[in-house]
């Protein structure tokens, strides 16, 4: 008769950094490559255009784009409508595909060319929503990715009311954050990598540990809406290097890339947890109130801010641009 083996749990000297952070932080992977997905186990997935038009240029996923073509060229549409339409479906594709690899949600974008446009976002997130419900999605399991303008804000308000979670993106600045807990968003994505590339590039000089302003950046939100016991989730997002993402340890969500998931992995240095719910509520902070007046004003004079959520909406829409002409060229 065969005795079963016993593993001996591993010490906490032994886990890796990645199973560390999983203790505190829910570990989301920042990619469309299904490969990656299944490799490191996260919690989630995060996609957005730029990531998955890469995702269609990989030969292993010629299949996902050549299966919705052979769909959706029977739709009856055409011109710029039967693109959009098959666009719309690829996106929801890859979604469908990682909520078949991960346990919890997938984030998919709307189009940034919306971003100014409250109405559009509305009918594009309904839209997507719809594709997933008519796949047997429930809609919990999906979060829509807008960005954090003023528009963008008020279209996730309206989204939440219908049941629909919204993911804030291209965020960089506090007033952002605070809108978006008042319009009960379900998770928000500061992007730590991007205002740290700024300030490196304006002050000429490197930023490391605590004093790097990405990090800051989610520290002081994170701070806020746990003073404020605010149920929006935090999700750190945009790394460039591992650094970053050990002083966000704690944060209710990390969403990473596979190189830097990797990274973690092969480390198995204590991690130290960095942001704490009980210390953030002893903070003292004042509580913001915003009109649309002062929003725009504070992120005005948050230069940082301003370009951050531009160039993003630029870059966001380029490659949706992409992707089109990659559909049109398909058809």
């Amino acid at each position: 008769m065969s005795t079963a083996v016993v593993e001996p749990k591993k010490s906490e000297t032994e886990l890796n950094q990645l199973d560390q952070l999983r203790k505190f932080t829910k570990v989301v992977a920042d990619t469309a490559d299904f490969e990656s997905i299944k490799e490191f186990k996260p919690q989630d997935a995060t996609t957005n255009p730029s990531l998955v038009y890469a995702a269609t240029q990989k030969p292993q996923y010629a299949h996902v784009v050549e299966e919705v073509l052979a769909d959706r060229k029977k739709s009856g549409l055409s011109g710029h409508d039967q693109i959009e339409d098959i666009c719309d479906h690829l996106l929801v594709q890859f979604g469908c595909d990682i909520l078949e690899i991960v346990p919890g949600r997938v984030s998919t974008e709307t189009d940034a060319r919306l971003s100014f446009d409250v109405e559009g976002s509305i009918n594009k997130a309904q839209r997507l929503i719809q594709l997933y419900e008519e796949r047997k999605i429930a809609r919990e399991r999906v979060l829509i990715k807008i960005a954090s303008t003023w528009e963008g804000l008020n279209a996730a308000e309206q989204l939440q009311k219908e049941g629909i979670r919204c993911n804030l993106t291209l965020m960089f600045s506090l007033p952002q954050a605070v809108r978006a807990a008042e319009a009960k968003a379900q998770l928000i994505s500061p992007f730590v990598g991007r205002i740290y590339d700024w300030y490196k590039k304006e002050n000429k000089r490197d930023y490391a540990g605590p004093e790097d302003p990405g990090v800051q950046s989610v520290n002081e939100i994170y701070t806020y809406y746990k003073k404020f016991d605010i149920a929006t989730e935090v999700m750190g997002a945009s790394f460039r290097n591992v650094g970053q993402i050990r002083e966000l340890a704690g944060c209710d969500a990390l969403t990473i890339s596979p190189e830097l998931m990797k990274e973690l992995s092969e480390s198995t240095e204590p991690l130290e947890r960095k942001l704490d719910p009980e210390k953030a509520k002893s903070t003292k902070i004042d509580k913001l109130e915003f009109d649309e007046k002062k929003f725009r004003w504070l992120l005005n004079e948050n230069a940082m801010a301003t370009e951050k959520t531009a160039e993003g909406i630029r870059k966001f829409a380029a490659d949706v641009v992409k992707l089109e002409k990659f559909v049109a060229g398909k058809l």
